[in-house]
Formats: structure tokens, C-alpha cells, sequence
């Protein structure tokens, strides 16, 4: 069910899955009762309260919200929480969890980083977030995602992104026009100040992981965030 977990802080635990915990989205036409039950499981799994997990709705922007116990769903592409358990799901986008400790106790994020959200930044957005919950010592996970090998794009569009966040350029394993995200992503995370932790493989690389380019057909991966306390 895990592709890697660790707990990385007193009390504070991140995880990604893999395709044995099965599609966990809504949105990818897969029956919703299934769905349900696989979230269950996953909360089992890891030892979080039976529906406490956050999903959000994720558009491609650059939205962070602030979860409470109370706060409905997220359409947004990064929510940060005192605790509360999130995740963030994705087939070649990047899955990124961090966590930093606040006055009061742990504070994390999890963010949906893909093309348009490495463009816009809603890495360096989210840690400001965090932040201004009163985080500091920010530490970063970035889960598996495709890599600058196997990301094949036009050549404008390798130029317009490179333009914003220059770590992107890169030429696939074939030699085309490519776009590097995790090298984007963690370009951007060290100039915030946020030191990474891990920065996992290749989804288009790995039968063990949801990869869109691979498949259209796809379904979503995982990664979590949650505190113990």
C-alpha cells in the first residue's frame, strides 16, 4: 500500500502510496463507493482517524488554503493545517508534503505541483503559508513524479516555463525539448529557505505508481501528511 513512509519528526508521519492502495480520486471516473473505501483503508493503514484525511480539489492554481476541523473541502492546489492529516493526489505531477514546527505543535502542507503550479509557485506560496502559521524549520518530501528524462514538451512551452523557474530546462533520454519539475521544485524550495528531505523516482519509469503519460486511463497516488498528537 506504501511506496515509502517514514515517520520524520516526533508525532509527524508522511507517506506516499502505490497502485496496491488503488485509485484514490474521484474524479477519474472510478465507482465513488470503491473510492471511499480505499480512503478508509488508507486512514486504517496509517493510523489516521476514520475521516479526518483531506483531499482537495485540485484546478492547476495556485490556491493555498488553512485547514481547521470545521473547514470544508479544498479547491485549491495546497492546504496547510496545524496537524490535521492531508493529502495530495497525482499521476506524474509532483506530490509534495512539508512539515515545520509552529508555537503550538507541528504544521504541514501537502501540495499538488504540476507544470502550471511550478510556473506559479505554489511551492514558495504554501511555505509562506506555513509560515504565517508561525512554522519554522520547514523540511520538504517530494514524492515520485515524472522526471526530466521522460516529460516530453513542445519546445515553446519548454522555454515559456524555463523563462519563470530556469531549473526546469531539460532535454529528454531521446534528446526533445523536456521539462525537469523536481529540479524546478526543489530550485525553488532551497531559494524559500525549505531544506528537502527526499525527492522520489520516476513515475513513467515505475510499474509501481499511477503515471498519466503512461496511460490516460489512469488512476491517482497518494501522498500524506499527518501528525500523531
Amino acid at each position: 500500500m506504501f511506496y515509502w513512509r517514514a515517520e520524520v519528526s516526533a508525532g509527524v508521519s508522511v507517506a506516499f502510496t502505490d497502485i496496491q492502495a488503488g485509485n484514490l480520486a474521484l474524479h477519474v471516473g472510478d465507482n465513488a463507493g470503491r473510492v471511499l473505501q480505499r480512503r478508509e483503508a488508507l486512514e486504517n493503514a496509517a493510523g489516521i482517524t476514520r475521516g479526518s484525511l483531506r483531499f482537495m480539489e485540485q484546478v492547476h492554481g495556485t490556491s493555498v488554503e488553512m485547514m481547521e476541523p470545521a473547514t470544508p473541502p479544498a479547491t485549491a492546489d495546497a492546504m496547510v493545517s496545524r496537524g490535521l492529516p492531508l493529502a495530495v493526489m497525482v499521476a506524474d505531477c509532483i506530490p509534495a508534503v512539508l512539515v515545520g514546527q509552529g508555537p503550538g505543535g507541528p504544521v504541514l502542507a501537502a501540495v499538488h505541483a504540476g507544470r502550471p503550479g511550478i510556473e506559479n509557485g505554489i511551492l514558495p506560496a504554501a511555505a509562506a503559508r506555513m509560515r504565517s502559521a508561525g512554522a519554522t524549520g520547514i523540511r520538504a518530501w517530494l514524492g515520485p513524479s515524472i522526471c526530466g528524462r521522460c516529460y516530453e514538451v513542445p519546445a515553446d512551452l519548454r522555454g515559456h516555463v524555463a523563462e519563470q523557474v530556469p531549473a526546469t530546462w531539460a532535454a529528454t533520454s531521446w534528446g526533445t525539448p523536456a521539462l525537469d519539475l523536481p529540479a524546478g521544485a526543489k530550485s525553488q524550495l532551497e531559494a524559500a529557505g525549505v531544506f528537502i528531505e527526499y525527492a522520489g523516482p520516476c513515475t513513467l519509469e515505475s510499474d509501481e505508481l499511477f503515471s498519466y503519460r503512461r496511460s490516460r486511463r489512469t488512476g491517482r497516488f497518494a501522498g500524506l501528511v499527518w501528525s500523531h498528537e
